[in-house]
């Protein structure tokens, strides 16, 4: 197994065409069968195409800074003459500079104008992670404030910093939610759609996959009843129609929308991208297909552009879970049990579901 500093290495030297043909196609069999390297490869690309793009600009900015230095700008301030010589030796003087100038605007507004008419993504994926919290209430965020409606006695006293969304994984108390969502929290709780708060724990955490596990430890919560909805095992197709619940507000709020491509953000294998509205909080709530499967977990989207929203798939779900010891989780996991939603009309299915799915409170 390559180390991360090889990887990278192998990355920059692909990007840059230094591979010969046959490292070239080993390469990209590794990305196809590996899903964790074709994810570091769409990152590093992306931050090699900002590095690049940095580049590109400051170099402009020097060779335009360059031309400045050799304009006569004493002429200029002078007193002004409408005569035409005035005109015409400041042309003989500084002709040269001024065509290169010339030049290089043109190329700017090309360069603008490419990027604005680009056929591309134009959008940035908005990540959601902790040290975005100054733009925490940006409509391009998933991550919210949340006014904790706590009625227990030794949960915070102050409102919670941040939250999202989190769903059951069985009927013990195991939750799944982003992992930005309660990255860096000293204490987290979640709250029921009857307004009810306990605490958590995390149990399982992976920043690569953004998934975290959670484990309601609160003395009373009740265990819940038989769930719902089953995680599914295999892909979805482009198409299908999904929904899903969550609390961007302190109530929970269905969205609906469809599958548009089975990859995420610049071409990621490890995420879903769903024509589906999303807004702060909605991170980390649960995506189903009509037939009561939970397909993925809202972790992001595209900000510019609207209803471009991002889905880690479920199969990485069901790997967290082989990291918990299975005699915790009771045999009792969602993949396990057959969905009660298939065949229901929406409403019921929506009814069904809202006691799985939480508010996720988090303190800091």
């Amino acid at each position: 197994m390559r180390n991360e500093i090889e990887l990278e290495g192998l990355i920059e030297d692909y990007v840059n065409g230094k591979l010969t043909a046959e490292e070239a196609q080993a390469f990209e069999e590794l990305r196809a069968n590996d899903a964790a390297v074709d994810h570091k490869f769409v990152a590093h690309k992306m931050f090699l195409d900002s590095l690049n793009s940095f580049s590109k600009q400051s170099i402009l900015k020097d060779k335009l800074n360059q031309i400045h230095d050799t304009i006569d700008v004493e002429t200029l301030s002078e007193k002004y003459r409408p005569h035409s010589s005035f005109v015409v030796n400041l042309w003989r003087k500084n002709k040269a500079a001024f065509a290169v100038a010339a030049s290089f605007l043109v190329l700017a507004f090309v360069s603008i104008y490419s990027i604005q008419h680009s056929t591309k993504q134009n959008g940035s994926y908005e990540m959601m992670r902790r040290e975005l919290v100054k733009i925490q209430n940006s409509q391009n965020k998933l991550i919210r404030n949340v006014n904790s409606r706590n009625k227990k006695e030794n949960a915070p006293a102050n409102p919670a910093q941040f939250g999202g969304t989190g769903f059951a994984l069985t009927a013990n108390g195991y939750l799944c939610t982003n992992y930005h969502v309660i990255d860096k929290a000293d204490s987290i709780y979640v709250q029921n759609s009857k307004g009810d708060s306990y605490k958590v724990k995390v149990v399982y955490q992976d920043p690569q996959y953004d998934i975290a596990i959670l484990k309601i430890v609160d003395k009373e919560f009740s265990q819940l009843a038989n769930l719902p909805y089953k995680l599914k095992k295999m892909s979805s197709g482009m198409g299908e129609h999904v929904y899903t619940l969550g609390y961007p507000k302190d109530d929970a709020v269905l969205g609906e929308g469809y599958l548009s491509s089975n990859t995420g953000f610049g071409g990621d294998t490890l995420a879903y991208q769903v024509d589906i509205r999303v807004n702060p909080g909605n991170s980390g709530g649960p995506l189903l297909d009509n037939q009561g499967n939970v397909i993925g977990v809202i972790s992001a989207k595209e900000s510019q552009v609207d209803g471009a929203a991002y889905a880690i798939k479920s199969k990485y779900i069901l790997d967290a879970l082989q990291a918990i010891p299975q005699d915790s989780l009771q045999n009792n996991v969602a993949a396990n049990k057959k969905s009660a939603l298939q065949g229901l009309m929406r409403t019921k299915q929506v009814e069904k579901i809202q006691d799985y799915v939480f508010m996720i409170k988090v303190y800091n």
